[in-house]
């Protein structure tokens, strides 16, 4: 490919169509299936589902970290409006499997069926990712915790030790999917094995297998057959650098039916220094190459992304409020048009939505946003990356010819300036074409205008041909097509615009296109003799300019719109084509009249204006198109819709229809915000708070309780990193203690002489991880925390300590533990692998305990099966359930934070007026609670973030947990991290009643900690998505259970 491109510019046009085939194109392309189902098929083109092709655009959304199920609906609505018409999930093995034995597919957000009644509701395929191993930056990559403690024997092979413990887990997942999949009249099309596992060979070129692996593999796909899943099962390749599970590259153990590769090639990461293994020196807008990769790999096969890059995930140490701008709207206009430009025809990007890593769910790579810089943002906002991925996923669900195409010729020859790059995309049954326009030099962003020599029905042509100049400016691409079918009698022999969709509407085409603001256009339609535009209704601003030039059978129209505002040219036939500016672009819909998963041209209505269209259907006996959706600050709706609408209701209410002509209504709506009194609605502000201790464990007269604490007695340990051998075993795993914050409590005498001077501690807890220690009450210090180190060694001195002189030393040891590793590091231990008593002679501690999430020295593991096991940690608020609503406290043991510890608040104009100073002295821990009530009405969409920050240098080293009616929705480090501002989803919220708010905040420092705490909203819109009732069951109370685990 890369030899050709320099001849390009020499060859003529025809000898271009013949370089790629040359390549490998192939006349007779076998059609597969997996033998047992022919519902799902594909081919070297792309998926067939039921006998037609399908351009699977999806995206991926993580369920459990976004643990509010009446509100998956938002998020899938959100993801069918943009044009998808398939998503994908993660299973997490972990959050269904607590402990050895428990399996949770039911209580709250555990129960996943939901999200696949919803894709049949809404029309949308799905895929399953079920793992077991998921990656997904979770703890320990989506393993249980209860498998790292290197008792399973080796991860991902098939030792009969982790054989046994993934059976259970994957049976159970296969059965709930079986009666969803499209074989039994659900829309599950795909089912993945494992996740980015590219380990079938030893040595790949003699093609040695590794047989551990790929008979774990083998079992895992059995397994699934055993249990009923009879879809296409698929994997993704972690990179180009290997060739597994491909039968088109082998005839070997554990291949799957259908392979494709992940790619990032922005980066995974902020960090982006964590990409240069991958994807060599970081350059921003560099495409990848895939084409040639895929000939070898799965050449029979779609040109199959089952993770392209959607985002990035922000680190620890990461820059607040995510990645930089070069992976926004930009970046998916260029990428995504870029991987047409290569020919595939399966898409799924990761992520569509990302959510949070709430409680522990994450890897320590990560803190809590799991933003990703999604085109729908962490707190379910759409913007410019949502609208722009939209300009495509639109096309591509609407240009069935796309599907099954042929790279006839690629290079800088077809056009008239040297830099740009075009391919030339013929589908070789209906001769449509489409030709993708970029710059040769991806990372460029100048300013390039050109035209395109195209073939097409008419012959070839130079377009445009009525004078001006295509553009490409900026990071940008055109997908341009010729011949695009509109209908029986009509044919879009070519528009230098780019097409957003087209449909029929009362068996009249209604084709949209659209270029970017100040650009111009032109298209050319055959089978219209003549076109018009303007009409009595205000269809939006008079375009700048539009000529119209008759032909024999054909009209040809040049046009600049308006950026705001849509023009409608009229074909003679009472066809109409849709004129759009970027800017109007963004504000236009096609929602489906049914979930018919073949999106038929027929059953959709065009709309213009409000910030969301969730729905669309046809009442015929009232005559009315009844839409839902949500409204900003846009109160203008136009749509185009069949004659048997005669009216509009906009989320169940009638409006006043202001013109109709030619199916085009146009409607004001009430300012919906402005009566429900909401349009300058702030906050109530965040408390009165009350304060307590949460760290009596130092105290000289705590009470160890063995409902608390575990004796820490184990000496041998499976795990291949040994500890030192000079205490037992001290690695908190191997104690069925998991997440978050974990209590060491050790002694030694006070006979020694002469007495112990310091102690060694060796710990290890993950990247942005951290320590604090006490002797005898008393403050040693702490281990701070770095963003990218996961151990650490920390001599504390007893300078500053009193030894006692009667009765045992108690040291009591803090260690915030960030979460397990991904891949094989998953198994890398948690805890202390060495402490050691320093001086002048020899030392040895008498006893070590360990204190956990409550519940879990005493055998109850998931004391809280709702929020589930990784929602909190072993804190003594924590344990006693200071965090959940509910929790009984008294005046004379909570006293009120002191008024005048309030800081104005400059952030946002809908935030509480005063932030909340929360303090304490010294080095410890100490929890702040209060409880707020709220009255949203219903008929609105809010997000609500909270905002935490540490102004000062001096009082910033602090660790600091943020509860929301008991859930864990923030992790605050300002000493490590930049986040500051955590969103929590209504149904975590209460919209309609109180809400208990509790921070844990841990000082690290003597001299003290501070941090102020304030909430606001991040925006508010009408909207026909009800929230007053969400998450009703979704946060259980205190129970008096909780105090036996002080």
């Amino acid at each position: 490919m890369v030899s050709a491109k320099h001849l390009l510019s020499a060859i003529t046009l025809t000898a271009l169509a013949a370089v790629d085939v040359a390549q490998g194109e192939n006349d007779q392309w076998p059609l597969h299936s997996n033998g047992l189902t022919r519902t799902v098929e594909w081919d070297h083109y792309s998926f067939l589902v039921n006998g037609e092709r399908l351009f699977v655009f999806s995206g991926e959304f993580h369920y459990w970290r976004y643990p509010v199920p009446e509100l998956w609906r938002d998020l899938l609505e959100k993801i069918k409006a943009a044009g998808f018409n398939t998503f994908s999930i993660y299973n997490h093995w972990g959050f269904h499997n607590p402990s050895p034995g428990v399996l949770d597919f039911e209580t709250g957000s555990h129960n996943f069926t939901s999200i696949m009644t919803l894709a049949k509701e809404l029309g949308l395929y799905m895929i399953i990712r079920p793992g077991p191993y998921v990656n997904a930056e979770a703890n320990a990559g989506g393993y249980p915790l209860w498998l790292t403690t290197g008792e399973y024997g080796e991860l991902r092979t098939d030792d009969p030790s982790y054989t046994a413990a993934w059976k259970p887990y994957w049976t159970r997942v296969s059965e709930i999917v079986k009666p969803h999949l499209i074989t039994n009249g659900g829309n599950v099309i795909m089912y993945q094995i494992e996740n980015e596992f590219g380990d079938q060979w030893t040595n790949i070129g003699s093609k040695t297998l590794d047989k551990s692996k790929a008979n774990y593999m083998q079992l895992l796909e059995d397994a699934s057959r055993k249990n009923g899943i009879d879809v296409p099962l698929s994997h993704n390749s972690p990179n180009m650098f290997g060739y597994s599970w491909s039968k088109d590259f082998s005839n070997a153990t554990g291949n799957v039916d259908v392979v494709g590769v992940d790619s990032y090639p922005s980066c995974w990461s902020c960090n982006l220094s964590e990409c240069t293994g991958t994807n060599g020196e970081y350059v921003a807008y560099q495409v990848a190459e895939y084409y040639t990769y895929f000939t070898k790999q799965s050449p029979t096969q779609p040109n199959f992304m089952p993770e392209f890059q959607g985002g990035s995930y922000n680190p620890w140490g990461g820059p607040e409020g995510g990645c930089p701008s070069d992976i926004g709207a930009d970046f998916a206009n260029l990428f995504y048009r870029n991987l047409i430009y290569q020919r595939v025809t399966a898409i799924s990007l990761y992520m569509v939505f990302g959510g949070t890593n709430w409680g522990w769910l994450s890897a320590p790579v990560v803190a809590t946003s799991y933003d990703y810089s999604s085109p729908i943002s962490e707190n379910r906002a759409i913007g410019s990356k949502y609208h722009e991925t939209k300009l495509l996923t639109l096309f591509t669900r609407a240009a069935k010819d796309l599907a099954k195409t042929d790279r006839v010729g690629n290079g800088i020859g077809y056009t008239d300036n040297m830099a740009i790059t075009t391919a030339e995309l013929r589908n070789p049954d209906t001769h449509a074409g489409f030709y993708v326009t970029m710059h040769a030099h991806s990372p460029s962003n100048t300013l390039e205008r050109f035209t395109l020599k195209v073939n097409t029905s008419e012959g070839a042509l130079s377009i445009p041909r009525y004078g001006g100049a295509i553009t490409i400016n900026g990071h940008q691409s055109k997908i341009l097509v010729t011949d695009f079918p509109l209908g029986r009698n009509k044919t879009l022999v070519y528009s230098t615009a780019e097409v957003l969709t087209h449909g029929v509407v009362d068996g009249k085409d209604v084709l949209v296109l659209w270029v970017p603001n100040g650009e111009s256009g032109e298209f050319l339609i055959r089978g219209a003799k003549a076109a018009s535009f303007g009409s009595p209704i205000k269809e939006g601003p008079s375009p700048i300019n539009v000529k119209v030039y008759r032909g024999t059978n054909n009209v040809t129209v040049t046009f600049t719109p308006e950026e705001s505002g849509m023009t409608i040219v009229r074909l003679v036939d009472g066809s109409s084509v849709v004129l759009l500016s970027r800017k109007a672009a963004y504000r236009f819909w096609a929602p489906t009249l049914s979930n018919d998963l073949l999106t038929p041209a027929n059953e959709t209505v065009f709309v213009y204006g409000p910030y969301l269209v969730r729905s669309a259907a046809i009442n015929y006996s009232t005559k009315t198109l009844e839409l839902t959706g949500d409204v900003d600050d846009v109160h203008q709706i136009i749509a185009i819709v069949p004659r048997q609408a005669e009216r509009i209701t906009w989320n169940g209410k009638g409006f006043s229809r202001i013109a109709s002509n030619f199916g085009v209504l146009e409607l004001s709506l009430w300012d919906d915000l402005k009566a429900k009194g909401l349009k300058d609605f702030k906050l109530p502000a965040l408390g009165p708070w009350r304060y307590h201790d949460s760290l009596p464990e130092i105290g000289v007269d705590y009470v160890v309780s063995d409902e608390t604490w575990v004796s820490a007695t184990k000496t041998t340990t499976s795990n291949t990193d040994k500890p030192d051998t000079g205490n037992p075993v001290l690695y908190v795993d191997e104690y069925a203690i998991h997440v978050g914050n974990h209590i060491f409590r050790a002694t030694f005498p006070s006979t020694a002489s002469p007495p112990p001077t310091g102690v060694l501690l060796n710990i290890t807890g993950g990247n942005a991880f951290g320590y604090s220690a006490w002797l005898n009450s008393q403050s040693l210090g702490s281990y701070l925390g770095l963003s990218y180190s996961g151990a650490a060694a920390t001599i504390f001195s007893f300078a500053n300590a009193t030894l006692n002189t009667d009765g045992d030393n108690v040291l009591v040891v803090v260690m915030d533990n960030s979460g397990h590793d991904l891949r094989e590091a998953a198994v890398a231990p948690r805890g202390i692998t060495n402490a050691t008593l320093l001086g002048p002679a020899t030392y040895k501690f008498t006893e070590w305990k360990i204190a956990g999430t409550a519940g879990s020295a005493s055998g109850n593991r998931n004391i809280d099966p709702v929020r589930g096991p990784l929602n909190e940690g072993g804190l003594f608020a924590e344990r006693v359930g200071m965090h959940l609503p509910g929790y009984p406290y008294g005046d004379d043991d909570w006293p009120i934070l002191r008024q005048h510890q309030l800081r104005p608040n400059n952030h946002s104009t809908n935030s509480s007026s005063s932030a909340s100073v929360l303090s304490l002295d010294g080095a410890g821990i100490s929890v702040f609670r209060t409880v707020v009530p709220l009255h949203i009405p219903d008929g609105v969409d809010m997000s609500i973030s909270f905002r935490l920050k540490a102004d000062n240098p001096d009082k910033n080293r602090l660790r600091a947990l943020l509860f929301v009616n008991g859930y864990q929705y923030g992790r605050f480090s300002p000493y490590i991290g930049n986040q500051v501002l955590f969103p929590v989803p209504p149904g975590v919220l209460d919209y309609d009643g109180d809400n208990t708010i509790a921070v844990t905040v841990w000082s690290q420092s003597i001299e003290g900690a501070e941090m102020t705490i304030d909430w606001e909203v991040e925006y508010i819109h009408a909207s026909s998505l009800g929230l007053t009732k969400v998450g009703e069951g979704l946060r259980p109370a205190w129970t008096d259970e909780r105090l036996k685990y002080a």
